[in-house]
């Protein structure tokens, strides 16, 4: 198929961009605080799959950015990408302005009780998610018009990030956005749109660069073989922004945390599981450890695990520092240890298991991996949420306890949580091993 004429691409970007601003806009005046988040995602994932084929389906001059500092766009076209954005946004809020009311408009500002650094900082971070899942999943050698997920694996990260973000920022992601909506109330104030451009080109910029940490073929024209130093990174990177995202969607209050914490989760898989397998978790990873077939060594497996656990500290002192030093404990009150225990065992057994028996099968899926998995954070997280908070991850449990010492808390009940996680990963390759025998076949033939 021929490429696109320009007046298609450039009419392509002002309608996708057009409809994901005048979304936002209506949801925000009408008052969705549990779907609003997934109407947004949901129109950019579908606008990114009816109009990808045309322009690349970017809808925002921060990914266009990254796209040409990756070297994935020509620089002429990038500022075409971003004039007609930035003209489309500015369109679409004028429209849900016209459509609403003036007394009806707003305008961008950090979040009760955040400063503009901790706005500045969520957007910086969500938006580098963005950009980085866009360059992994769409413009990547190894993914580049190879897969169908580009499209969910995009837009979700919208779920991701505006139900834990969206309380300290807002939750933009998109300098078309921010400017956009400030532009359409400038008689309320013009201040934090700008501000927060400026942050997410910063985040584009450091999508650009990590892509290319983790992707050492990008640099290449010969086939590179992904270095141990490349496949950390990921394992750093994933395990981080799903932590993160737990703890903001947490302390933030959110009504859709379960399902917020398992979009992040299943985006990064998409991004990076070519790169590292994207484990993010140190149960999973004993779980291919102990299920066998060199999927991994034990030297591999616990550096691994290291990174996995360092990633969640590190992103536990991150929403610390957002939420001004607020942290929470690992174990609700509700509950007994047995059942706080049995309830962890279970749903971690699930997650461990179905990594098994979707990414690491001689046949595994190949569109659908990052959505199963992903969602089975889904089905602990409302399942168990309000026994055991849902943890279902060493890297989660050992992140939360080690910033609730910030407040004066206890880090013990990690290492309960931890065990019994790391047992569930353990039991599920026993599983795995009994139910799919066949992927034991060529082992016992060649012995």
């Amino acid at each position: 198929m021929g490429e696109e004429s320009a007046v298609a691409r450039y009419a392509s970007e002002f309608v996708g961009t057009f409809l994901l601003i005048f979304t936002v806009g209506c949801n925000v005046i009408t008052g969705q605080p549990v779907w609003g988040g997934v109407s947004i995602a949901c129109v950019l994932t579908v606008a990114i799959y009816a109009l990808g084929k045309s322009s690349g389906g970017n809808f925002n001059p921060a990914v266009s950015l990254a796209l040409g500092l990756a070297g994935k766009m020509e620089w002429a076209e990038v500022g075409i990408y971003m004039a007609v954005q930035f003209v489309a946004g500015m369109a679409a809020a004028f429209a849900y302005v016209g459509m609403f009311g003036m007394h009806l408009a707003f305008n961008l500002a950090p979040g009760k009780g955040h400063t503009w650094w901790q706005a500045c900082l969520v957007e910086l971070i969500y938006t580098f998610m963005l950009c980085f899942v866009v360059l992994n999943v769409a413009a990547s050698k190894k993914h580049a018009g190879k897969n169908q997920f580009y499209g969910l694996a995009i837009g979700f990260v919208v779920v991701a990030g505006a139900y834990g973000a969206g309380t300290v920022s807002g939750g933009c992601f998109n300098p078309a956005v921010a400017m956009g909506l400030d532009t359409a109330s400038f008689w309320i104030g013009f201040q934090y749109g700008p501000m927060y451009l400026v942050f997410e080109f910063l985040g584009a910029a450091i999508a650009a660069f990590l892509f290319k940490v983790c992707r050492p073929e990008e640099a290449s024209d010969d086939e590179v073989e992904t270095t141990m130093g490349a496949k950390l990174c990921s394992e750093f990177l994933g395990t981080y922004m799903l932590v993160l995202t737990v703890g903001l969607n947490v302390l933030g209050g959110s009504q859709a945390a379960a399902f917020s914490i398992a979009a992040s989760l299943m985006c990064m898989i998409y991004a990076l599981g070519s790169v590292s397998g994207a484990h993010f978790n140190p149960a999973v990873t004993v779980a291919i450890l102990a299920a066998g077939r060199e999927k991994i060594t034990v030297p591999e497996g616990l550096q691994y695990i290291g990174v996995q656990i360092f990633a969640g500290i590190c992103a536990a002192f991150t929403y610390a520092s957002i939420m001004n030093g607020e942290t929470f404990q690992l174990k609700p009150e509700l509950y007994k240890w047995h059942q706080v225990c049995i309830a962890e065992f279970m749903f971690t057994f699930v997650l461990a298991f179905v990594v098994l028996s979707v990414a690491t099968t001689k046949a595994g899926l190949s569109e659908y991996f990052g959505f199963a998995i992903g969602m089975c954070v889904t089905v602990g997280g409302f399942a168990i949420g309000k026994v055991s908070g849902g943890s279902l991850n060493p890297a989660v449990s050992i992140g939360i306890s080690s910033s609730h010492i910030i407040g004066g808390g206890g880090f013990w009940p990690c290492l309960v949580y931890s065990l019994v996680e790391i047992a569930a990963g353990v039991a599920a390759a026993g599983v795995f091993k009994i139910t799919q025998p066949s992927e034991y076949e060529e082992e016992r033939l060649s012995k």
